[in-house]
């Protein structure tokens, strides 16, 4: 299998040779010694990975030459993970290249062993980045950005559909608002052995329950008041396809008894209608109800309940979701800054902080919506948080994101258990919580998390 191919930028020899030595079993080392070099093994090689030093010839003792490189490496290939290095006197310049687009940074001298871990953990994102944005391209059916994510909830969910798929059950999608449950449905669909079949959708709650009825099951000449032809309901226009009936806790009772006699006998009667026609249809259904407390509380029968749901796939929101908020931000940036043509190539830092720490009640839906307003409004090359319509760092913002302190603590207390389990081994901490040292002891520091707490 082919190396991946990382860019050592350093003007040091002895240092550039050591670390190319550290590396070179798990990657194609490349070098270069200054900013014109650098730039000319981008254009020609295009690494995945760039470790930069920011005390670049001819103004190696200040951060001036590698801020200068890193913005032009970040405009050149926007993909590229770089890593800063940087002197113990330096932090602050560290943090303006993150603030300018670097992945993460390290303090001289690095450690090589938590290098190669932010190494492969930047690859793993990258290359996540790479394959999602490849299902964009691909997808015969609609968006599906919403099923981008990497945390284990939603390796679950890929499962469920490779599975599903297949076969002609009746699948149950659960979930929250916005968290891409009909985009669920149609990759099922997509995956499926009717997948050159129709896909119809209907949203039962959004259609008044005296229009329902028709439909979905269709209706005859002269049936009602208004009925002036024969009209096929939504099941038989989904026949030897999919029918997809969103927000199936909407759907009176009435109507769940005539929809558990077509599940059973795979035949509609149309409003007016005498006679049945058959229909052979996959049914996928969703809700954002807790639909065992709809059939306790005698709202949705029961029956129809364990019919529909032969395989339930529940949607986590996105709060719970880890790194895939910022993985879908990304995504979106990415797709609106080409589809409006911005020269926007990231969020700074401290954006990327107020979205971390977001709650997302509106989910994938909500992160799409603001990102999208983000880029529209943005006049600059990287998203703030006021083009996100969030607050700036500092500013009282409890009165309409009353959550964030919560997620604040509940980030604070996961580090500090993490850090007495570990023994307050902050190298293994900094492993186990997927984060740089610098990145954990700013945290530490953020949060005031001391060891005699």
């Amino acid at each position: 299998m082919e190396k991946p191919k990382i860019l050592i930028v350093e003007d040091e020899e002895v240092i550039r040779g050591q670390m190319k030595w550290a590396l070179a079993d798990s990657y194609d080392v490349l070098t270069a010694s200054d900013r014109k070099s650098a730039l000319e093994r981008i254009d020609s090689d295009r690494p995945s990975l760039i470790l930069l030093d920011l005390g670049l010839p001819p103004h190696p003792r200040t951060a001036e030459e590698g801020l200068k490189t890193l913005e032009q490496i970040l405009a050149a290939d926007r993909e590229a993970k770089v890593i800063v290095v940087t002197g113990n006197s330096e932090k602050e310049s560290a943090l303006q290249a993150i603030d300018r687009g670097a992945f993460d940074y390290f303090l001289k001298p690095p450690d090589m062993p938590e290098v190669k871990i932010v190494l492969k953990r930047a690859l793993n994102i990258l290359a996540l980045e790479r394959e999602n944005l490849a299902l964009k391209e691909r997808a015969l059916l609609g968006d599906f950005s919403a099923l981008i994510g990497n945390s284990p909830q939603m390796q679950r969910v890929y499962s469920l559909i490779r599975k599903v798929a297949t076969t002609d059950v009746s699948v149950l999608i659960t979930g929250e608002s916005g968290t891409g449950k009909e985009l669920v449905a149609r990759e099922i669909h997509r995956l499926s052995q009717v997948r050159e079949g129709p896909f119809i959708a209907i949203n039962c709650g959004a259609i008044p329950e005296t229009l329902l009825e028709s439909e979905l099951f269709g209706h005859e000449k002269g049936s009602f008041t208004g009925a002036s032809a024969q009209v096929k309901g939504k099941i038989e226009f989904a026949n030897r396809g999919t029918l997809f009936l969103d927000e199936i806790g909407e759907l009176p009772l009435a109507l769940q008894v005539k929809m558990l006699r077509f599940l059973q006998e795979h035949r509609v009667e149309r409003v007016g209608g005498r006679g049945l026609i058959p229909v052979e249809v996959r049914v996928i259904a969703a809700t954002n109800k807790e639909l065992k407390r709809e059939v306790a509380e005698g709202r949705f029968r029961e029956d129809l309940y364990f019919r529909l749901g032969v395989v339930t796939v529940t949607l986590p929101p996105l709060r719970d979701r880890g790194e895939d908020i910022v993985l879908l931000a990304k995504t979106f940036l990415r797709t609106y800054a080409a589809q409006y043509r911005k020269p926007i190539k990231d969020f700074r830092s401290d954006a990327l902080a107020s979205i971390t720490s977001y709650e997302w009640p509106g989910n994938v839906r909500e992160v799409e919506n603001r990102v999208k307003r983000a880029v529209i409004m943005s006049e600059g090359r990287l998203i703030v948080p006021a083009d996100l319509e969030f607050p700036p760092p500092g500013e009282d913002s409890s009165r309409t994101e009353p959550l964030r302190q919560i997620r604040g603590k509940i980030e604070s207390e996961h580090i500090r258990r993490a850090l007495i389990r570990r023994n307050w081994n902050i190298s293994q901490v900094a492993i186990e919580l997927g984060v740089s040292r610098p990145t954990l002891h700013d945290l530490m520091k953020k949060y005031r998390i001391e060891k005699d707490q």
